[in-house]
């Protein structure tokens, strides 16, 4: 994979399509991201054979069918992504689906550009797998693109990067190249979160903010996912919840659970937000950043929160401590709730 990071940074989209040979490439939005798809489009010139601006968060396999169809149409022979998890989770299926190269520009923080990690729903099942073949060829990180992202989509995004790398610090495969990245990467978002969120134009803070998400995403790409991600995939997509979001609410009571048995990580953590409770340090960043408190507070019914465990047991994720269904429903009823 290749990275491009800077201000003005896309501006380079046409080389960087170039550089892989595609002379038909086909550009994927959100249809919010509208002005950006035409933006790179226009850079593109002859080399942009279509636009789809259909993503959809949580990645539907009835949207990547959609895509599909257009891709065919136009003759793409690669895609280009601008957005967030939802734009590049739809590259990443055409990537799987139809062999097709893409290129990624990221204007959220939540990293998911950097990670193998595929995902698709159908009828309220999240499946999720993970494969080379996705991982994009080029990454453009522009931080002037990010400015006009709302303080609350820049937050909550910023934590799903940090969950990324609380993750990788206690997996079976982490490394201790990992756990630097890893703490760099935290005390990054940690440092610039708070300050992109009261000032939408601090460059500085836009830009290592980004530099962050992007080595909390590499983290994940590098090792395996554990309950926290597990439950946030199952959450959303049973429930179609806002990604990004549950993530925020989750982290802190994962956190909780699995650090006792994993001092390593609690360490690095500790020192990436320069507090002795992490649990608390991720609680309070979030609620400066605007992330809300509880799942109840995304339209969640607690009558919901059973379902969620029984799907959570029957396929579970590697982690530090294995949960029983006692503890998934005390950490379901505590994110429920809201602690601040």
């Amino acid at each position: 994979m290749r990275v491009v990071f800077g201000p003005g940074a896309v501006e380079r989209v046409a080389e960087e399509v170039d550089r892989l040979g595609l002379r038909r490439v086909l550009v994927l939005s959100t249809a919010r991201q509208g002005a950006l798809a035409a933006l790179v489009t226009d850079l593109l010139a002859q080399r942009a054979a279509g636009t789809f601006d259909g993503a959809r968060m949580h990645v539907p396999t009835a949207t990547v069918a959609a895509a599909q169809d257009v891709a065919a149409a136009v003759g793409a022979d690669g895609c280009l992504a601008i957005g967030g998890g939802s734009t590049i989770g739809l590259a990443k299926a055409l990537s799987l689906r139809l062999g097709l190269p893409s290129v990624v520009v990221p204007t959220t923080y939540a990293g998911s550009e950097m990670t193998p990690v595929w995902g698709l729903t159908e009828d309220g099942r999240k499946t999720t797998g993970r494969d080379p073949v996705v991982l994009p060829r080029s990454v453009v990180y522009d931080p002037d693109l990010t400015h006009v992202l709302p303080a609350a989509v820049s937050g909550a995004s910023g934590l799903n990067a940090i969950a990324h790398a609380v993750e990788a610090l206690y997996a079976p495969n982490g490394t201790p190249v990992i756990s630097a990245l890893a703490e760099r990467g935290v005390r990054d978002l940690a440092t610039a979160l708070p300050r992109v969120v009261a000032d939408g134009s601090d460059g500085e803070a836009r830009s290592l903010a980004l530099e962050g998400a992007w080595l909390c995403g590499a983290c994940l790409g590098a090792t395996t996912m554990g309950l926290h991600h597990k439950l946030c995939h199952v959450l959303g997509g049973m429930l179609d919840l806002p990604h990004a979001e549950t993530h925020g609410i989750v982290l802190p009571h994962v956190a909780a659970f699995n650090l006792p048995a994993a001092p390593d990580a609690d360490a690095v953590l500790r020192r990436a937000l320069g507090a002795d409770d992490v649990p608390a340090a991720l609680r309070s960043l979030a609620a400066a950043v605007g992330v809300p408190d509880g799942l109840q507070a995304l339209g969640v019914r607690h009558e919901d929160l059973a379902r969620v465990s029984d799907e959570v047991l029957a396929a579970p994720y590697s982690n530090p401590v294995v949960p029983a269904r006692a503890d998934l429903e005390g950490i379901l009823e505590a994110a429920w709730r809201g602690s601040r």
